[in-house]
């Protein structure tokens, strides 16, 4: 899971958008279709899982990947992502990133079971979807969020760090070090 966030707005009327960004478990996932192990598949309850033992590490999968999901554990050299906290799941038990998010900003269920609260809040509230027009269904929804945040090209970089008004290469901890030290 990646959060990212873009700024909208001129000092001091700025505001910041917070998106998380991960595995959307879509019902058409091309990650599923295109990986030549089966190391993908769908699960009967929607989520998008993953058995990293018959993963061979083709990268195909990260390829197929519109939303940037899939990466390389460099400890093993296979595929992973998000896998909803399948294991939780079964159990009875919300995803863990559900139960630590203090905001709340996080709601998982069951979308089918319109007495869920997921349900109500995806038919009562506008949201959106990332990369709608990829066609695979995605099951992420994103209630107020901004265009920009979901669509990185409307976003320009910016050449400021997130928590600091210094630029990149001001707060490099290598230059500041070498600096210090008169290197």
């Amino acid at each position: 899971t990646w959060v990212k966030y873009v700024e909208r707005g001129t000092f001091p009327e700025t505001k910041r958008y917070f998106t998380v960004l991960r595995c959307n478990h879509c019902d058409d996932a091309p990650c599923v279709t295109i990986c030549p192990t089966h190391a993908l598949y769908r699960r009967e309850d929607g989520i998008v899982d993953f058995d990293g033992d018959r993963c061979i590490g083709c990268k195909s999968c990260l390829q197929a990947c519109p939303y940037d999901a899939l990466y390389i554990d460099p400890r093993n050299g296979t595929a992973a992502k998000c896998n909803y906290c399948a294991h939780r799941v079964e159990v009875g038990l919300e995803p863990a990133c559900v139960i630590v998010c203090p905001e709340r900003a996080i709601i998982a269920g069951d979308i089918d079971d319109s007495g869920s609260e997921i349900a109500r809040l995806i038919a009562a509230e506008p949201v959106q979807v990332r990369k709608a027009d990829q066609g695979t269904r995605p099951k992420l929804f994103y209630v107020g969020a901004d265009t920009a945040a979901l669509t990185p090209s409307l976003h320009e970089p910016s050449e400021r760090l997130m928590w600091s008004e210094r630029t990149a290469e001001d707060a490099s901890l290598v230059r500041s070090l070498a600096e210090a030290w008169g290197s």
